[in-house]
């Protein structure tokens, strides 16, 4: 079998696992969906859109409209496939094409069965798999200015490239060139880029709301390993035998330390560690007794390969994990009729699946509450007050046809009715409708 014919095949495996999922808008891929639709209707991200992570996030949810549905499916099919290239490639740098050919099917594997709001969204971390495993190769061939721009565009997807830096770089002034070149397209938002992306960042990763970081980290990185057994076992085999144990090391260091930034070890951030030890794992395949680490890939085959099989059985209306995104759809029907749409909470899928223009440059209320998304259906404790109180008087110069409150009902403390200074401004909606986790306002009159 030719190795475009291997690649294709598994292009077609992956798109058909991606497609079960065509009728859906995970969370976190409607936020780029949002930002990439409001950039389509001639909107600047960061000076007229909010947007807190960094821009090639967003940019790339436009190559193909910022579309959900099968377009975005493909899209996704499409990524795993370029991971694969890239992760292969670099195996075969290091050894030969058997284990290329490993390490592209552990790639698409891994970044099939996994938690789906993981592996289905194209999520900045995601997105760096393919770029990091690009940028080690160049630098490996100590072409200097391919691997710093590589790891400048690294830079524009996920800031924790900053963090992977030093299994890259290449100390030449060529690669600093390359790795600064990137950086100058947000020369005109500078000011609002820093804010949003890395001032706000910052603070996302210091309060995090873990109680005993050290303990959850160790409990869900063994519980991560555990998971990922085969690639884990795999990868320890080939190390033990690998004579240049040290730029391995290195990057697996960087990757672990990366997981660790905002001490919340989210399943989607161990993606980062997925490119050195899969590349080790294909050798450990290649060498190693192979039916040993087969068996393994059972754990995440019997785990999640069955959510398919309901997904093609339209029986996803059974997962706890999409109540909110029914819930989403449910109101998107309300918002029947012309105009634009604020939605409080963090509920980006109603812009996507309503398709309503954003009528504020921002896509959900964290920066109006100051309370983070990754705790505001439960708790009310305010992460950046004065920024707060300075959005929400911007917000009240506004005035937008529609208003869905995507948050009170979770957390009635954080109704977008509980803030006095909105109360007045509020006065020209009246509630139109409401679904179990909304309350859908229109404007009682036109400004």
């Amino acid at each position: 079998m030719t190795t475009r014919v291997y690649y294709g095949l598994l292009f077609a495996v992956v798109l058909l696992f991606r497609l079960c999922h065509r009728d859906i808008v995970w969370v976190e891929e409607g936020y780029p969906l949002a930002a990439a639709a409001e950039m389509l209707r001639g909107k600047v991200l960061y000076s007229e859109v909010w947007f807190d992570k960094p821009p090639l996030f967003a940019v790339f949810y436009l190559l193909w409209g910022a579309i959900a549905g099968w377009p975005l499916r493909v899209a996704g099919a499409l990524y795993v496939l370029l991971s694969a290239w890239a992760i292969g490639r670099l195996a075969r740098h290091a050894w030969s094409e058997r284990e290329e050919r490993f390490a592209a099917a552990l790639t698409a594997f891994s970044l099939t069965f996994g938690i789906p709001a993981a592996v289905m969204v194209i999520g900045p971390d995601l997105m760096l798999i393919p770029i990091q495993a690009a940028a080690v190769l160049a630098a490996w061939r100590r072409q200097a200015f391919s691997a710093g721009l590589l790891a400048g565009i690294g830079m524009l997807v996920n800031g924790k490239m900053l963090i992977l830096l030093p299994a890259m770089i290449v100390f030449r002034p060529l690669w600093f060139a390359g790795f600064l070149a990137p950086q100058l397209v947000l020369l005109p938002v500078a000011s609002a880029y820093w804010l949003q992306v890395w001032s706000w960042g910052a603070m996302y990763s210091r309060d995090t709301f873990v109680a005993n970081p050290a303990i959850e980290g160790l409990q869900r990185t063994l519980n991560w390993m555990g998971f990922h057994a085969a690639i884990v076992i795999g990868a320890a085999w080939a190390l033990w035998e690998e004579p240049a144990k040290r730029r391995w090391l290195l990057w697996i260091v960087c990757a672990l330390v990366a997981v660790t930034a905002g001490l919340r070890f989210s399943p989607r951030y161990y993606f980062l560690l997925l490119p050195p030890l899969v590349i080790l794992a294909a050798r450990g395949l290649a060498t190693g007794k192979r039916w040993v680490l087969l068996l393994l890939f059972l754990i995440p085959l019997i785990r999640f390969g069955p959510r398919y099989l309901e997904l093609a059985q339209g029986k996803s209306n059974e997962w706890r994990d999409l109540a909110m995104e029914r819930d989403s759809r449910a109101a998107a029907q309300l918002l029947q009729g012309p105009g634009d749409l604020f939605v409080w909470g963090y509920r980006p899928e109603i812009y996507a699946i309503s398709g309503k223009p954003a009528a504020t440059r921002f896509l959900d209320s964290q920066p109006l509450t100051g309370v983070l998304a990754d705790r505001h259906l439960i708790e009310s404790r305010v992460s950046a007050p004065d920024l707060a109180k300075l959005n929400r008087a911007e917000l009240i110069t506004t005035n937008p046809e529609w208003i869905v409150d995507g948050l009170g009902p979770y957390n009635p403390r954080l109704a977008i009715t509980e803030y006095l200074d909105l109360r007045d401004w509020l006065q020209g909606y009246t509630q139109f409708g409401r679904t179990p986790g909304t309350v859908v306002y229109r404007r009682r009159t036109s400004p």
